[in-house]
């Protein structure tokens, strides 16, 4: 492999968010409904004798995208751009984590597969507990599902809106077993009315009835998705994150973004190979 420091990758990987889901019963996975937004992580990655971490411009830790590059055999500098809240329930992590593979795969000459560099990914990020899935609806792009019958997805582009008042530790919820149970038996009842093709707006009508039951919304976000209902829009919230995203909501939530179609993908990479 090689390790000319001189060399650069450049990944990006969309955010995603998941509306409903309920964990794996060997906490290795997820099931749920979840999408890609075209807001997302960019990696840009150069081998380095020591691996190190950047985001947005600030040295930091970032358990997730060092256990991928160990996974993977590597040590680099690793350069995050997040254009998507972090920590909030947008999948910043598994982003991150997938863009950092698929950069880290090229600049290294690895010759792994996609498949092989999502599973890295995923397998990062459960050991980290910062995700349980995010990485195969980054990979995929679209609205994705698994509602017991296995990984779909669907091309949607719909324009959303949110606001996010701050993060919930994913792994803080995955730990407690009163909230694990309350999601399981929540989650059956919107697996079985799903349709990737109604409008969304239903989708999130269900969603939100989801949040509710698992105990998880908050009372700063209980008073957006109230003030988007008094508006004619309907919401729910990001799981697992403090943050509330909407359809119909143009003029009551401050951000905006789509779903998008598109996977991750590498931007450029070395010439020579």
């Amino acid at each position: 492999m090689s390790r000319d420091e001189t060399r650069t990758a450049t990944a990006h990987a969309p955010g995603s968010v998941t509306v409903v889901f309920t964990p794996t019963e060997d906490g290795e996975g997820s099931r749920g409904i979840s999408f890609a937004t075209a807001d997302g992580v960019t990696a840009r990655v150069q081998p380095a004798t020591e691996t190190q971490i950047s985001l947005d411009g600030e040295v930091t830790t970032f358990e997730p995208v060092e256990r991928v590059l160990q996974r993977l055999g590597v040590t680099a500098a690793v350069a995050l751009d997040a254009a998507t809240p972090v920590g909030a329930g947008f999948g910043a992590s598994g982003a991150a984590t997938l863009a950092t593979a698929l950069a880290a795969n090229a600049v290294f000459e690895l010759g792994r597969s996609r498949e092989s560099l999502v599973t890295a990914a995923h397998r990062a990020e459960v050991a980290a507990g910062t995700g349980l899935g995010d990485v195969f609806v980054q990979e995929r792009g679209g609205l994705a599902y698994d509602v017991g019958d296995g990984r779909n997805s669907h091309d949607r582009t719909d324009s959303l809106q949110y606001v996010s008042h701050g993060g919930i530790a994913t792994e803080s919820v995955l730990s407690d077993e009163g909230a694990v149970e309350r999601i399981r038996a929540a989650a059956g009842d919107v697996f079985d009315r799903f349709d990737p093709e109604r409008p969304l707006d239903h989708l999130f009508a269900d969603a939100r009835a989801f949040a509710d039951a698992t105990g998880l919304v908050t009372d700063s976000v209980r008073a957006t998705l109230d003030r988007v209902a008094d508006a004619g829009g309907e919401a729910t919230m990001a799981m697992v994150g403090e943050t509330v995203i909407a359809v119909g909501a143009e003029e009551t939530l401050p951000n905006t973004t789509r779903i998008s179609p598109d996977g991750a993908r590498l931007l450029d990479y070395p010439d020579e190979r």
